[in-house]
């Protein structure tokens, strides 16, 4: 039985998210029009400290340690939520914790993943852009390869907080990624949410 949890759960992360979404990461992406002087603004702020802790968790490599960031920082509820698409209404409420729980999970080892095999060697986090309610703040990777990559992260208040909703490269949404992973997964199985959850939790 575990054995076929993880063959799942590796036919789901391996072969899609993981995949696509590695592909976006490295490629280049068309800078923001900067909000003007924004360059203090608490969105900036914030994503200095989280850039912090994430650069700290891909040191470590670790699902755990990853997990800790997402968990704190991330919206994972609405992320969580999107991801599920048409299927969205078949989540009872009394699965939301272990589905919310298995989807950090779930971008946790994507993200420990990756850190084995493209290591960081700095960022720099640039400048935000409203995006309706929303703010996009601009980061640049450098690799230890001498690469570099630009993400640019939706950050978005959550009561007197901030929370980033989602990344994207290339004008590319990470989350909507995720989505077409989930739904596609999903109809596969005939929309059946538990052998879902059982693959996120690998």
């Amino acid at each position: 039985m575990t054995e076929r949890r993880n063959s799942k759960a590796k036919n789901l992360s391996r072969r899609g998210f993981a995949a696509a979404a590695a592909g976006l990461l490295f490629a280049g992406l068309a800078r923001e029009e900067a909000f003007a002087g924004d360059k203090d603004h608490p969105s900036v702020t914030f994503m200095r400290k989280v850039g912090r802790e994430l650069l700290d968790a891909h040191r470590q490599g670790t699902v755990a340690a990853f997990l800790n960031v997402i968990e704190r920082y991330a919206d994972v509820p609405q992320i969580a939520l999107y991801s599920l698409g048409q299927y969205k209404a078949s989540l009872g409420v009394a699965q939301r914790p272990r589905y919310f729980h298995g989807v950090a999970v779930f971008m946790s080892r994507y993200f420990a993943d990756q850190s084995r095999e493209y290591r960081i060697a700095k960022y720099e986090v640039g400048e935000a852009s409203s995006d309706g309610p929303d703010m996009m703040v601009s980061s640049r990777i450098y690799l230890m390869s001498g690469q570099t990559y630009n993400v640019t992260w939706r950050v978005v208040s959550r009561g007197k907080n901030f929370k980033i909703a989602d990344a994207k490269v290339l004008g590319f949404s990470l989350i909507y990624m995720q989505r077409s992973i989930f739904t596609s997964y999903l109809s596969k199985r005939r929309g059946d949410l538990l052998q879902l959850m059982n693959a996120l939790e690998g």
